[in-house]
């Protein structure tokens, strides 16, 4: 496992957007932009049963995450790694967590009737900062 520090693991720690992109069964590439943190060493993503990310990383485990600081996006962090766990255990709570980091809400106010949500986190492999 590869190790997340210094400024990389700050923009990471900060609100800042993941650029997230898996691969799909025909081999073409998905992106998609979520909120995320890290957490042990992990960077932990959330999503809801039914979306196309999921599938794809329960299909391959295989992705990169871009963070790129809003301030200035020049600098970001690139992590190549694998989804190393897929739960809906902690997932309701790890969404209110990202929902007070992004939104400055207790509860994450998007959720809908009936969705389950699931939690993600991904080990790295390859960690690569860019600063400008």
């Amino acid at each position: 496992m590869a190790t997340i520090e210094g400024r990389g693991r700050e923009i990471l720690e900060a609100a800042n957007f993941a650029h997230l992109a898996t691969k799909r069964d025909d081999g073409s590439i998905h992106g998609v932009v979520v909120w995320q943190d890290v957490d042990n060493g992990h960077i932990t993503l959330n999503t809801a049963e039914g979306r196309a990310w999921r599938k794809n990383v329960q299909d391959n485990p295989e992705v990169t995450i871009t963070v790129a600081d809003h301030e200035n996006p020049y600098e970001y962090v690139e992590i190549r790694g694998r989804v190393v766990e897929d739960t809906h255990e902690g997932a309701d709570e790890h969404i209110d967590a990202l929902a007070k980091k992004y939104l400055g809400k207790d509860e994450y106010p998007f959720r809908q009737p009936g969705e389950q949500r699931v939690k993600i986190a991904v080990e790295p492999e390859k960690v690569r900062f860019q600063g400008s």
